[in-house]
């Protein structure tokens, strides 16, 4: 007998991580005209979710790595998007959306929201919500297997 051949487009992984990069590059035009970059957008996304988070739990909860964080945080720095703060332990900074920051992220989360709801729209409702359920099962399957 012979080994199951991996036919690619039928590959759950694969599939999940195509289609999630296939949205957000469509979003990545918004990113782009405001001036962000993808993962510049992943940080304050993740910033704005848990003010004054510290670095290393963005990379925790963001696809990126520590370096791709640290290069982001750093542009978004630059940009007056984010703020660092020093907590009494010297060696560990939070992480905290300026005014502009926040403003900025409000304006690309509401276009996001948009466009998430113009795709999830289109399916049917039984079709969405098995879709949204099978999403979590597979994330919460995946966060106990290790």
């Amino acid at each position: 007998m012979s080994a199951p051949r991996l036919k690619l487009d039928a590959f759950t992984p694969y599939r999940i991580v195509a289609l999630g990069r296939r949205m957000s590059e469509a979003l990545g035009a918004a990113y782009r005209n405001e001036g962000i970059s993808i993962p510049e957008w992943r940080v304050m996304a993740a910033v704005a979710q848990a003010p004054s988070v510290a670095a290393r739990d963005v990379v925790a909860v963001t696809p990126m790595d520590k370096m791709a964080v640290s290069r982001a945080v750093a542009a978004l720095e630059r940009k007056g998007l984010i703020e660092r703060e020093q907590r009494r332990d010297r060696r560990v900074s939070t992480l905290k959306l300026t005014a502009k920051g926040e403003t900025l992220f409000e304006r690309i989360a509401a276009i996001a929201l948009r466009y998430e709801d113009s795709l999830l729209q289109r399916l049917p409702p039984s079709t969405r919500k098995a879709f949204l359920d099978g999403l979590a099962a597979l994330e919460t399957l995946e966060r106990t297997a290790e």
